[in-house]
Order: C-alpha cells, then structure tokens, then sequence
C-alpha cells in the first residue's frame, strides 16, 4: 500500500488540502473540493470524533465544531 500523494496530470500539482474553504458552510465546502477532485469520497466529522489512521488517497475529511443556531428545549 502506497501512501503516496495523488498523481496529477503533467504540469499540475494536485491540491492535497483546502483552507479556503474554512469558515463556509459544509455544502459550500464540499462544492469547492469536488470542483478540484471530483472522485473525492468526502466525510464529515464533528471536532474531537476518532477516526480511522489508514490512509485514502480519495478520502478528503471536514472537520466541524461550530454551533450554528441557539440549542433550545423542544
């Protein structure tokens, strides 16, 4: 098993991350990657969650931790 970055095509460097993305919406943040690497397999994890160590050269991970609307009773 290889743990080599993705190839990208002669001339191009292929994005191995996205921090233009930070502080967009998860739908926005997914539009943007799949832009760059459309067979990327994307999870969306909240802050502090464990996660596996293998390494995917297809799998882009978003981490979220911000509360987005007042928590209430109901």
């Amino acid at each position: 098993m290889s743990c080599a970055a993705p190839k990208a095509p002669a001339g191009e460097e292929k994005k191995t991350s996205w921090p233009e993305v930070v502080g967009k919406s998860i739908e926005e943040s997914k539009e943007i990657i799949l832009k760059d690497m459309p067979n990327a397999d994307i999870d969306v994890l909240p802050a502090g969650s464990a996660m596996t160590l293998d390494f995917r050269t297809n799998r882009v991970r978003i981490i979220v931790d911000t509360v987005a609307t007042t928590p209430s009773i109901g």
